[in-house]
């Protein structure tokens, strides 16, 4: 059996038969991508890959957070680097 590395298994083997992008297309960037992180946790069998997807979801989620809070993500750096 071949691989498909455009849609993987692990985005399509939710117990709903849903798959993971007909749910993500109706998000933004941030959330989406923080959405298929935790939809695809602990889907390949391996505990090291599935705290690796949270804590990849939690980034996004955390950047999306600061988008918010500060308008523009581009706003944040700049107050980061003039802080240093």
């Amino acid at each position: 059996m071949s691989k498909d590395a455009v849609n993987p298994n692990h985005y399509k083997n939710h117990p709903s038969g849903v798959e993971c992008i007909d749910i993500t297309e109706h998000m933004n960037f941030n959330v989406g991508n923080a959405v298929k992180y935790i939809w695809r946790a602990g889907s390949k069998g391996d505990e090291l890959k599935e705290i690796e997807d949270l804590q990849k979801a939690r980034w996004y989620l955390d950047r999306e957070i600061k988008r918010l809070r500060y308008g523009n993500i581009e706003k944040l750096e700049i107050e980061r680097t003039e802080g240093e």
